[in-house]
């Protein structure tokens, strides 16, 4: 057997300094105690349960309320949504890729570029005008934009990122 001398001594302390990069994500979020609302996997570095970060209304909220006044393709009039921007959720979880895959609960998908949801300060959005999103009604969760601020963003496939029912995001 060779010491850490031989040939296999800097090979092994190659694996031991690589470890970090390949470990698991941390649990590194207060576990969710009400329904969760919203699943986060995929390439994150911080998580709560199952090696998912998963959200019930409270943790979300816990990562900061921003609000939204603006009118969308689908409703009547300018409305104020409420939730968390896209980008404190994916810092939250510490998001390492460049590409969010949101799914709704009826396994509707759309890819979306992290750097629009970050540049634009996208909503994902649990209230409009004081009430929460229902099933029937885009919720429990919406990604919004701000179309009223940004008229250009008023495109086919900016309106096919606005995933309404979101159930999960899968960070690439």
């Amino acid at each position: 057997m060779r010491g850490w001398g031989g040939t296999k001594g800097p090979a092994i302390l190659a694996l031991i300094l690589l470890l970090p990069v390949f470990s698991a994500p941390a649990a590194c979020l207060p576990p969710p105690r009400g329904e969760v609302l919203l699943r986060v996997s995929g390439a994150i570095g911080c998580t709560n349960l199952g090696g998912e970060a998963r959200f019930d209304l409270a943790l979300l909220e816990s990562l900061g309320v921003a609000r939204l006044v603006t009118r969308t393709p689908w409703t009547e009039g300018e409305g104020t949504f409420e939730g968390v921007t896209a980008r404190r959720l994916l810092d939250a979880v510490r998001a390492r890729g460049g590409t969010v895959r949101a799914i709704a609960l009826n396994d509707y998908e759309a890819e979306i570029p992290v750097e629009e949801l970050v540049r634009h300060e996208v909503l994902i959005a649990w209230k409009r005008d004081g009430r929460r999103l229902r099933r029937r009604g885009k919720g429990p969760l919406w990604i919004v934009y701000p179309w009223s601020e940004h008229p250009e963003l008023d495109t086919r496939l900016v309106r096919q990122h606005s995933v309404w029912q979101l159930d999960r995001l899968v960070i690439r």
